[in-house]
């Protein structure tokens, strides 16, 4: 099933039942007086957080919500049951918006959960309007209809370590060493299609999908995730040494660039804590990694370098991520 990140829904919260017009039947007394009872309320809507950030897909293909009416009154004064309140499940991470009250929800946690429409009022039956002056009335009135709204769903991933880099960096081999994640890999430049979730040491890692130059203004599937750093506390920037055979400029200057795709989306992702990975070493000669590690540490960066396939390399990134989510 694809990840869905964004998506409009419709709710709509449940009319009032009826009041109804009655009469006490009792012996001898045809008319004993008005007995019609209250319409039921409707049910309200709400929405409440959850770990699943796939809650969006299977909401897709049937995206509108409706809750249950409230039952019309009925004899001897009887209320109608009110409609059942229906409970929206969101992944957490949800900003909500009411398009058409201009309300924003903002879901940071899981359990939250929030009223947004309220079910229609009862309509009163013929006994409410009974009076000295008014003694076998006909009144009635209808139940109010619910509250309805179109609602814009967008899911933002919290995740204590976001993985960035180029397409092909090495996030997905990371997270699946780190946790027991299951990236999808895409065909071209092995993408991630979609943001996968990985428990590490108690803590959230999340494997961002690829980001390209020119990501900040649209282009390729990296611009629809870079909402999702936002939300995480420390970025683990990824570069491969790829880069360095490949590109002009080489590893540096892939650096860069990501950083400068971050910097137009938000400046201030700039400001989380960040740690720089120079991974896939096994593709150079270790004078290589001497020369490209000082190049970075002559602009002041600390770095790590690893091979993607090595247990001790794995360990040293597991204990630098850790370090630096421990001070957070």
């Amino acid at each position: 099933m694809a990840f869905v990140d964004e998506l409009t829904i419709y709710a709509k919260s449940g009319d009032g039942g009826d009041g109804v017009v009655r009469w006490r039947q009792e012996k001898f007394v045809p008319k004993g007086g008005p007995s019609g009872g209250n319409g039921g309320a409707g049910g309200d809507v709400y929405l409440e957080s959850v770990k699943d950030i796939s809650l969006l897909a299977h909401y897709s293909h049937n995206p509108k919500f409706i809750a249950q009416n409230g039952q019309s009154g009925s004899i001897k004064s009887m209320q109608g049951e009110s409609g059942d309140d229906l409970v929206i499940a969101i992944p957490v991470g949800s900003i909500v918006t009411d398009k058409d009250r201009g309300l924003v929800y903002d879901f940071t946690s899981a359990g939250q959960k929030i009223k947004i429409l309220s079910g229609g009022k009862g309509g009163y039956g013929n006994e409410h309007f009974k009076a000295s002056t008014n003694t076998t009335p006909y009144e009635w009135t209808p139940g109010k209809a619910g509250e309805d709204a179109n609602l814009h769903i967008e899911l933002r991933l919290f995740a204590d370590i976001g993985l960035v880099g180029f397409p092909n960096a090495g996030k997905s081999t990371l997270i699946q060493s780190l946790t027991k994640s299951k990236s999808k890999i895409g065909a071209y430049s092995f993408t991630t299609l979609d943001p996968h979730l990985g428990a590490f040491h108690d803590y959230i890692i999340a494997d961002i999908p690829g980001i390209i130059e020119g990501a900040s203004e649209g282009k390729g599937l990296g611009y629809k995730f870079l909402k999702h750093i936002s939300r995480t506390k420390t970025i683990a920037h990824l570069v491969s040494f790829e880069n360095e055979l490949e590109k002009e400029g080489g590893m540096v200057d892939a650096y860069a660039t990501i950083r400068k795709e971050l910097k137009t989306y938000d400046s201030k992702l700039l400001e989380k804590k960040e740690c720089v990975i120079l991974t896939k070493t096994d593709l150079v000669s270790p004078e290589v990694v001497e020369k490209v590690e000082a190049d970075f540490k002559n602009k002041n960066i600390e770095v790590l370098s690893v091979s993607m396939f090595d247990d001790v390399d794995i360990k040293k990134v597991s204990q630098t991520i850790l370090d630096i989510v421990k001070e957070l």
